[in-house]
Formats: C-alpha cells, sequence, structure tokens
C-alpha cells in the first residue's frame, strides 16, 4: 500500500487521502461542551460527580480507576448527551442520569463518532479516540431490562491522553484535523 504526500499510510477504516469522503469527513464541524464529569473511584463503586477533572498524559483521569491503568486504550470515557436521550426513549423513560452510564464526560453539540481517528481537544487536554465504548452486561443491573439493546450504538467512545490539562464543566470539545500517527 502506498502512502500519502507526506509518507503516511491511512489508517484502518478511514477513507483514501484526497477522497471526496475524506473530505467531508475533515470538513468543519461546530464545537461541542461538556455538560458532566464523572469518576469512577473503584470497581462498582458509585460514580463521584465533580466540576473540574484533571487528565494526566498516558494515564487517564486522576482519581478514576483506570488512569494509569493496564488498559490504555480506555483512559477516558465519553458519551453524547443526545445518547443518553435517545437510551431513556429506549427504556420508556423521561431521562437516563449520566452516572448509570459510567462514563466519565458527557459532552453535548457534536457526534463523537465524528472524533473517529482523531485526536480532539477537551477543554486544556489533548486526547486521542481510541475506539467506541461497547455496553457491557453491566447496563443490564444499571439501566434494567433492555438496558443492554438500549446502550447498543448509543455507549460513546473511549479515548487516550495525549497531553494532560484540565477538564471544567463548560469547556469546548474540538476536533484537530492531525491524524495520530
Amino acid at each position: 500500500m502506498t502512502g500519502d504526500l507526506f509518507g503516511n499510510l491511512p489508517r484502518r477504516g478511514d477513507p483514501p487521502p484526497g477522497s471526496m469522503i475524506a473530505r467531508l469527513i475533515d470538513g468543519p464541524m461546530a464545537p461541542g461542551r461538556v455538560t458532566w464529569i464523572g469518576l469512577r473511584p473503584a470497581r462498582r463503586a458509585p460514580m463521584r460527580v465533580v466540576e473540574t477533572a484533571v487528565a494526566e498524559e498516558d494515564s487517564g483521569l486522576a482519581g478514576d480507576r483506570f488512569a494509569g491503568g493496564r488498559n490504555g486504550a480506555r483512559q477516558v470515557t465519553l458519551v453524547a448527551q443526545e445518547h443518553l436521550a435517545a437510551i431513556a426513549a429506549f427504556l420508556s423513560r423521561p431521562e437516563v442520569p449520566p452516572e448509570r452510564l459510567r462514563r466519565n464526560i458527557v459532552v453535548a453539540g457534536i457526534n463523537l463518532l465524528a472524533l473517529r481517528n482523531r485526536r480532539f481537544r477537551l477543554g486544556g487536554a489533548l486526547l486521542e479516540w481510541s475506539g467506541e465504548c461497547h455496553p457491557c452486561s453491566r447496563m443490564e443491573e444499571e439501566l434494567g431490562p433492555g438496558g443492554y439493546n438500549a446502550t447498543r450504538s448509543h455507549g460513546g467512545i473511549t479515548a487516550r491522553v495525549i497531553g494532560g490539562g484540565t477538564i471544567r464543566l463548560g469547556d469546548k470539545v474540538e476536533r484537530l484535523l492531525d491524524h495520530p500517527s
């Protein structure tokens, strides 16, 4: 396979560089904003809702059980507020509290899937997409019968911390156009 003009090879799932779809994917998008932050201090422990979190480079969020852990791909988890509304609708509920999904950060106004294979700024921190955050069997426990199926395709994303910094409620979420190497 040949690289692009800069010698970079496309990442798996990326369209060919310079193609129409690649140009659309890299097109403009409005920034989102942080609406909720939670830390999981230990396995099965209640979420600790905070107004500020510190993202530590190559580690995760200070005070979260995944910080510094062996699974670097899951240093930070994010879900869209709009997806919480969809999950609630699928469960015939008026709302689903963010802590029930056990994600670290809820954002609004941005399609998290548009961050695929990209880096993004989250407040003062620099993060990199590492995958989708698929539901686990715990969703049945947290949300009741049907919880797993309600969260399918709506579980958010996982990210690595590339550059540490502080994340606060109301901070912008902005996609960067550089591709991780």
